[in-house]
């Protein structure tokens, strides 16, 4: 795990950014920017496994951050007892249906091979009578459910364990989506791939946003358990409140920093694990072989890889990757809100920081997710201030002056565009390109 002395410079520039964020605006700014680029640089690595290892084109990294977030909320909350009474027999008895319709319509496939076209006929019967079981149960629990107290609850809350498991609970969730978008689209040519993933994730952002039994949808999950103490708490403590007037700091801010450095060193943590793990199979056979499969499908499908199984295992683990990494922005946040996952942030910004990054590097990656997730919070301050600066010199109600300053919220765009046009006119291969060894 070298870097060289440029890749260095690269790393103290950006954490010399963010330091200038803390002189200029404030430290609690800072810190929370600090957060979320490091959950940017998870999602970035979880990308860049899939894209910069092994060529897999997935747009839908939306829906796998969603299930991390998910996972989040189901791991946290506590049940809700009435709404488990009124309904949850039901719900359980439909998820056992919908398992028991799947393995019997795989059997009835098997069985029937034989049977020409009434092996479709077969099959399709067994799905239809799986379907209209399931439906008959789960259907009427959902409505008894949704009723349960529908302003402050409506669904079955979750287990109320620690939420810092819910991050290992949101790779498997991630996981488990990814084999099976893997075992139906993985056989397809890069631009279907990519299509059909984005499918899939508004899919599942589709059933979160509507399924209020299982996350109240649109009403969202707010007050979710923290992994680390809460800023309130650490107000009212007599030690806590001597400590900071020793540090000649007031003890609203002092906690509120301190809350957001324990959030950035388990964050830290886990960033550097995966880091860690992600150089070790890159540089591993494995890693090699998965370049092979990337550079020449075919040739390697002649020395008797099998590319389609290979490909379905690094799609599992970059997408698992990225529901850990959704998972803690849940986290982060304090409440599971479905709407809040949009193609922009979720899919496109992404992909933005692997690029500018560099594909196929792991320190790229994460160099990508701190640089476009700090342009892309700073574009609106940063472009307040210079058209400030530009128009000086005008009246302060003059039309271009009132004009400009109220456009410098539209920035962002602009901003990462340019710094992708940049990078890819002067670095193509990205910030630090991949090395080939």
């Amino acid at each position: 795990m070298t870097m060289s002395g440029r890749n260095i410079g690269l790393f103290a520039l950006m954490a010399l950014l963010l330091m200038s964020v803390g002189f200029i605006q404030s430290w609690d700014v800072s810190l929370t920017l600090l957060n979320l680029c490091i959950i940017s640089a998870i999602m970035a690595l979880g990308v860049n496994i899939q894209w910069g290892y092994a060529g897999l084109f997935n747009v839908g990294t939306m829906g796998f951050a969603a299930l991390g977030g998910l996972a989040a909320m189901l791991v946290s909350v506590p049940p809700v007892t009435a709404a488990w009474k009124a309904g949850g027999a039901g719900v359980v008895g439909g998820i056992v249906a919908a398992v028991v319709t799947v393995i019997a319509g795989m059997y009835a496939w098997r069985k029937t091979a034989d049977m020409g076209r009434s092996r479709y006929w077969v099959t399709g019967l067994v799905v239809l009578v799986g379907y209209v079981v399931l439906r008959s149960l789960i259907d009427p629990a959902v409505s008894a459910i949704e009723k349960v107290d529908a302003t402050k609850a409506g669904y079955l809350g979750g287990f109320g364990l620690p939420i810092i498991f819910s991050w290992l609970v949101g790779g498997v969730f991630a996981a488990g989506a990814a084999w099976v978008v893997g075992r139906i689209s993985l056989g397809l040519r890069s631009d279907y791939l990519a299509i059909a993933t984005l499918g899939i994730s508004e899919i599942i952002i589709y059933m979160l946003k509507f399924e209020d039994w299982l996350t109240r949808g649109v009403k969202n999950v707010a007050g979710l358990p923290r992994p680390v103490p809460y800023e309130v708490d650490l107000n009212e403590s007599a030690g806590f409140q001597s400590w900071a007037t020793g540090m000649g700091l007031e003890v609203e801010t002092a906690s509120s920093i301190l809350v957001k450095l324990c959030y950035a060193g388990l964050f830290s943590i886990v960033l550097l694990v995966v880091l860690y793990l992600s150089e070790v199979a890159l540089r591993s056979p494995w890693g090699r072989m998965m370049r092979a499969i990337r550079d020449n499908e075919t040739a390697a499908a002649a020395m008797g890889k099998n590319v389609t199984s290979r490909h379905l295992q690094v799609f599992i683990l970059g997408s698992a990757v990225i529901g850990v990494a959704g998972a803690m922005l849940t986290t982060l946040d304090g409440q599971f809100t479905p709407t809040t996952y949009q193609p922009l942030r979720f899919t496109f910004l992404i992909w933005v920081m692997v690029i500018v990054g560099g594909s196929g590097n792991n320190w790229g990656a994460v160099l990508g997710g701190f640089v476009i997730w700090f342009f892309w919070i700073e574009a609106e301050p940063i472009g307040h201030w210079l058209m400030s600066t530009l128009t000086s010199g005008m009246e302060e109600g003059h039309w271009l002056r009132l004009h400009l300053i109220e456009s410098a919220a539209h920035m962002r765009l602009l901003t990462m565009g340019l710094v992708l046009l940049l990078v890819l006119r002067f670095a193509p291969r990205g910030l630090i390109p991949e090395v080939k060894r």
